[in-house]
């Protein structure tokens, strides 16, 4: 190798340390907002809560005059509005994660609030107050987000769902904006209909997780994101087309390790070709994704179809050490009748409909309500 290139090196290696160990401390910043909007939030609370009464600062007395004196001492983003937010993320997220040498403030006995409060009421800092220090190490490994994320989680009213979205944004990286195109699809819903009780426990506590075949399947998938013009009808090749425009985030509805393989898949049959829609290969099962798009009611004759796209691959192409393949029909209607005498028991072919604009997430959460009453009576 010529000095040249061993500078080049240099030089790569100084720009990718640099870049790594930015991110890494902006990541650290906007974890010490998340530490800090909390502990604003935990004072709060406990203040109210020490028996502060109605006569002295309470409520929206409190917050206007903390804030307005916060303001006086140069402490930006703690308007009244922000710590109102502050409060709101305590009481979401009351619990933290425990340190061997200080007890979680939220254990705390009601005598002892009044004693952290005259405590925090002096200058703040390591030392006058040294629960800080270990509160923000637990703090630091509980919020794993920033807080923009946590201001979208906190428009999540149900605690499961809250949960189920915040272990989801962490695992996959989610962006703000992508965070809120996943609530605003009603995500949770949606797999949560498609589960028994156990499972939905599963979700909130777990965020998704790929075992089985039917962990990938969701009940409508959402193509809003395809950013298609409203009108009555579109041809299999325009939504194909928009979804491979638009596979990053078709990848992301689909849900965790997904790799994309192949559109229109070619295979021959003595003189007859055939074709499927989209190849994946999943990643976490290790095994083949067919997806076949339909633009109108589901009939006997595509779940046909499928079954043979699903013996093909499973036949000629998989491996052994593969699990089976897996085959998904998208269309615009579904008959659970038809399905149901069409495939055996145990089938790893599914059904399932797709729309092109986000649910009604009422709805949604109405058929959840319904469903989850039957399941108790």
């Amino acid at each position: 190798m010529s000095g040249s290139e061993l500078f080049d090196q240099l030089v790569s290696l100084f720009e990718h340390t640099h870049r790594v160990l930015q991110r890494r401390a902006a990541r650290s910043v906007d974890t010490a907002l998340v530490v800090r909007n909390w502990l604003f939030g935990y004072y709060v609370v406990e203040y109210e809560n020490a028996g502060a009464s109605r006569a002295d600062l309470y409520g929206k007395a409190l917050i206007d005059r903390l804030s307005a004196s916060l303001g006086q001492r140069g402490l930006k983003g703690t308007s009244p509005t922000n710590i109102r937010k502050f409060r709101a993320f305590y009481e979401a997220y009351p619990e933290i994660q425990q340190t061997p040498s200080v007890e979680s403030p939220v254990h705390r006995r009601r005598d002892q609030i009044q004693q952290t409060l005259s405590v925090a009421s002096a200058p703040l800092s390591v030392a006058s107050h040294p629960a800080i220090e270990a509160w923000t190490a637990s703090l630091s490994v509980r919020f794993q987000l920033g807080w923009s994320h946590y201001v979208t989680l906190l428009t999540v009213a149900d605690t499961d769902a809250r949960r189920f979205y915040e272990i989801e944004a962490v695992a996959n990286s989610w962006s703000v904006r992508e965070l809120e195109r996943q609530i605003g699809s009603g995500l949770y819903e949606r797999l949560a209909l498609s589960r028994d009780k156990a499972e939905i426990k599963k979700l909130a506590e777990q965020g998704l997780v790929i075992e089985e075949a039917a962990d990938i399947v969701k009940n409508p998938y959402v193509l809003e994101f395809l950013e298609l013009e409203e009108r009555s009808a579109y041809s299999e090749h325009e939504l194909e087309t928009a979804i491979i425009d638009k596979l990053e985030h078709f990848l992301l509805e689909l849900g965790k390790g997904f790799l994309f393989e192949a559109r229109q898949k070619r295979f021959t049959f003595d003189s007859d070709h055939f074709y499927v829609d989209l190849v994946f290969y999943n990643r976490l099962l290790r095994c083949f994704v067919l997806i076949d798009l339909k633009i109108d009611k589901l009939t006997h004759q595509d779940l046909g179809q499928m079954q043979m796209y699903v013996n093909h691959f499973d036949r000629h192409v998989k491996t052994a050490d593969e699990a089976p393949t897996i085959g998904i029909v998208l269309c615009k209607r579904k008959n659970d009748a038809v399905v149901e005498l069409t495939l055996p028991e145990n089938s790893n072919i599914y059904a399932s409909e797709y729309q092109l604009y986000l649910p009604s997430k009422e709805e949604l959460r109405r058929k959840l309500m319904d469903w989850a009453k039957e399941v108790a009576g």
